[in-house]
């Protein structure tokens, strides 16, 4: 859970601000998941921190809604013109990319539980970037 919340803060992500009285603060949630090695033991614990998205709603939290990945068709034809001219391809993942969507609405998240900050506990914090579950 820390790991997430620093990696959320160094994206700049959001930022601490007073309750507006005029716009719907959307709940956060944690999500786990426990990855394991081929033998079936841990190898790690993950912690995600996930927006209620499903509270959202059209036209006053968002006003369009699509999904960053590339269509399968699109992959394939680039396989098979990596394959016609004998290029080599690379596959990487990046962590953490979907939090790099910088937003164009204004949209409030609760404090996480957790991670509430001492004598600031009425504000919420304003998203610059996605997270998790919005729309």
């Amino acid at each position: 859970m820390e790991n997430e919340i620093n990696m959320i803060e160094k994206n700049q992500m959001w930022e601490l601000v007073n309750r507006p009285f005029n716009k719907p603060i959307i709940r956060v949630k944690w999500v786990y998941k426990t990855k394991l090695n081929l033998d079936g033991s841990v190898q790690k614990h993950k912690a995600r921190l996930v927006a209620k998205g499903y509270a959202q709603k059209p036209g006053i939290d968002y006003k369009e809604t699509f999904a960053p990945v590339a269509r399968l068709d699109t992959i394939r034809t680039l396989i098979a013109l990596a394959a016609k001219n004998s290029l080599k391809m690379y596959q990487l993942d990046v962590k953490s990319s979907f939090l790099n969507g910088v937003l164009q609405e204004e949209v409030y998240v609760e404090q996480p539980d957790g991670f509430i900050v001492q004598g600031e506990e009425d504000k919420v914090y304003k998203l610059h970037k996605a997270l998790y579950g919005l729309k």
